[in-house]
C-alpha cells in the first residue's frame, strides 16, 4: 500500500529504478490559459550545486544526466492524463554518478506570471514516487494541500545515507517559478 507523505517525513527507496510522476488536473474557471506544470530533477555535488549544466534535467534536457542516472518524459502542456502521470522523471540510481550526493524534485508553473496562475488555481496536483520496473506506487504527496499561492514548489530529494538511498518530502512552497530553482541549485549557470 503506497504511502501519503507528509511534510519532512522520511523513507528508505529500497529501490533502484523508481520513476517520479507528476499529475494534476486542469482547473477551467481558474485561468483562461492551460496550466502547464512542470517536473524537474536537480542532481546536487557535496556543495548543493548542480555540477555540470546536463545534471539539470526537465523538458529541456530530457536525454538526462550525463551518467544516464535521470531522465525526463518530456513536457505536457495541459495535463488531466486520466491515466494517472502526466510527466515523469526516470531514475537509475545504480548509475548515478558518485559526486551526486542528493536528487532535488521540483514542481513549476510554466509562464505563471504571464498567465497569473499559481498552484492554489490547480486541482488534484501531485507528485508519486514509484517502482520503475512494474509501476507498483510507493509514496504519493499531494501538491495543493499548502501552495495556495506558490508558483514552484521544491517536492522532494533522494539523499545517501551511507550506500542506501532515501527519500525526505521537502514541501517548500517558492514564488518566482523556475528561476527560483536556478538561483538555488545552478548559481554558476543560471
Amino acid at each position: 500500500m503506497a504511502i501519503q507523505l507528509t511534510k519532512g517525513q522520511r523513507i528508505d527507496i529500497g529501490l533502484q529504478k523508481l520513476s517520479v510522476g507528476l499529475g494534476w488536473m486542469p482547473n477551467p474557471n481558474a485561468s483562461s490559459h492551460d496550466f502547464d506544470l512542470d517536473a524537474s530533477a536537480f542532481l546536487l555535488a557535496a556543495d548543493g550545486q548542480i555540477p555540470a549544466e546536463q545534471f539539470f534535467v526537465f523538458y529541456g534536457n530530457e536525454a538526462g544526466s550525463p551518467d544516464g542516472a535521470v531522465k525526463s518524459s518530456g513536457d505536457d502542456r495541459t495535463g488531466g492524463n486520466s491515466e494517472g502521470d502526466d510527466e515523469i522523471i526516470s531514475v537509475d540510481l545504480d548509475r548515478v554518478d558518485p559526486k551526486i550526493e542528493q536528487i532535488i524534485f521540483t514542481v513549476t508553473i510554466h509562464e505563471f506570471a504571464e498567465r497569473k496562475q499559481n498552484f492554489g488555481q490547480v486541482r488534484n496536483s501531485f507528485i508519486r514516487i514509484s517502482d520503475a520496473t512494474n509501476g507498483v506506487e510507493l509514496c504519493k504527496y499531494d501538491l495543493d494541500e499548502d501552495f495556495s499561492v506558490e508558483t514552484a514548489i521544491e517536492f522532494g530529494r533522494l539523499y545517501k545515507r551511507g550506500s542506501a538511498w532515501r527519500f525526505e518530502a521537502i514541501g517548500l512552497g517558492a514564488s518566482g517559478g523556475l528561476q527560483s530553482f536556478l538561483v538555488k541549485y545552478a548559481k554558476k549557470f543560471a
